[in-house]
């Protein structure tokens, strides 16, 4: 079973985005366990990426959200994810800034840097865009329909 932490800056305050982060994690329990580790914000990022850098898990594969980072659709993101599982990886870690962006150490010590979008988002949506790419990541490599 692929292990996937979420690793970021704050927490989420609104109930109806942690409502919409729930079913998501809900739905890809079924294949893979998500679990959440977040730490606080500062008053730089450079602090921030120390207390990033900290919390990643040992002998995990980290992805850095990071507008720098390579751009992907959902296809090929599902390869990406399918690609490192048959390599036996199993533990990833998604690293996403804060309000303020993601210190450049921390994706300068990655295994990977991913751009979501070259819009920005709240680190709160970042979440919630990220889950639902898993899940749809997910239903891809499983063969299944993606219902929308």
């Amino acid at each position: 079973m692929l292990k996937i932490t979420i690793l970021a800056v704050g927490t989420i305050k609104e109930k109806y985005m942690r409502d919409a982060i729930n079913d998501y994690v809900k739905r890809l329990s079924r294949k893979w366990k998500v679990s959440f580790t977040e730490v606080k914000e500062c008053q730089s990022i450079g602090e921030e990426g120390a207390l990033l850098k900290k919390a990643i898990p040992q002998g995990s594969f980290v992805v850095a959200l990071d507008l720098k980072g390579k751009m992907l659709d959902s296809e090929e993101f599902a390869g990406f994810i399918d690609a490192k599982m048959t390599e036996g990886v199993s533990n990833v870690t998604f690293v996403i800034g804060g309000s303020d962006g993601l210190d450049r150490s921390v994706p300068e010590c990655a295994d990977f840097s991913l751009c979501l979008s070259k819009m920005t988002f709240t680190h709160q949506m970042t979440r919630l865009i990220l889950l639902e790419q898993i899940y749809r990541a997910m239903k891809i490599i499983s063969g299944e329909k993606y219902h929308k």
